[in-house]
């Protein structure tokens, strides 16, 4: 009788939730939406790039969308590159550096072909059955985890706020080159005045070279 009342008591609950369906179904019309509505705004990206903790560079750009709705960066301010040494340590230093510009690239390019998502590939997911869900602690908000979303292996999860379905952040796991060079990508949404989302901040943490780029988006103004 017990196990009964728990089950009856739980019923409601249960069949109240939206479906998996459901959920995805409103991340992707967030997407479009956000995505529409920053087309009218303009902000400032300040990207920070740190090797075992210490800050290497940084990069300040204004964004904003032109006339035909591409993204335009204009660069404000970079930090100076390192002081040039001469002879073997020089060509050394140019190795390592060259080396290192071409992994920050490709984790650059890492975080743009994940955040923001694309609504096509969380479906694609989603129909080939590799999308799972998990309910958070405090039982508020809800995970989904979008598998083999773009590598094989990788995953995309977005963490939704139960009662609207509203995205809070997304969360990646994924690699460069080889499944052994393990990259994490953490997305912090933030919301504007309007009801407009964006990422926040995005953090590139790549263990395997000691590297961590750090991307925040401030000062959102409408465009003129």
């Amino acid at each position: 009788a017990l196990c009964l009342s728990v089950l009856v008591a739980l019923a409601p609950a249960t069949s109240a939730q939206p479906d998996p369906a459901e959920r995805v179904a409103a991340v992707k019309e967030w997407l479009a939406q956000s995505k529409a509505h920053l087309k009218n705004y303009q902000w400032i990206e300040t990207t920070t790039v740190a090797v075992k903790g210490d800050v290497k560079s940084t990069k300040v750009n204004s964004c904003f969308y032109d006339v035909t709705g591409t993204l335009q960066k204009v660069q404000m301010s970079a930090s100076a590159p390192p002081p040039k040494k001469f002879g073997i340590r020089g060509a050394i230093q140019k190795d390592k550096q060259e080396e290192m510009s071409s992994y920050m690239d490709k984790a650059v390019a890492l975080v743009k072909s994940y955040v923001p998502p694309v609504a096509e590939k969380l479906e694609g997911a989603k129909a080939a059955g590799k999308m799972s869900v998990d309910f958070l602690p405090g039982g508020q908000n809800v995970r989904l985890n979008f598998h083999d979303y773009q590598l094989p292996g990788d995953n995309l999860s977005v963490s939704l706020d139960m009662a609207t379905n509203r995205p809070l952040n997304f969360g990646v796991a994924t690699y460069i080159d080889d499944p052994k060079d393990a990259v994490a990508l953490a997305v912090t949404i933030g919301t504007l005045p309007d009801g407009t989302g964006f990422a926040d901040k995005v953090t590139v943490d790549a263990k395997a070279k000691e590297l961590t780029v750090t991307v925040t988006n401030s000062g959102y103004r409408k465009a003129n």
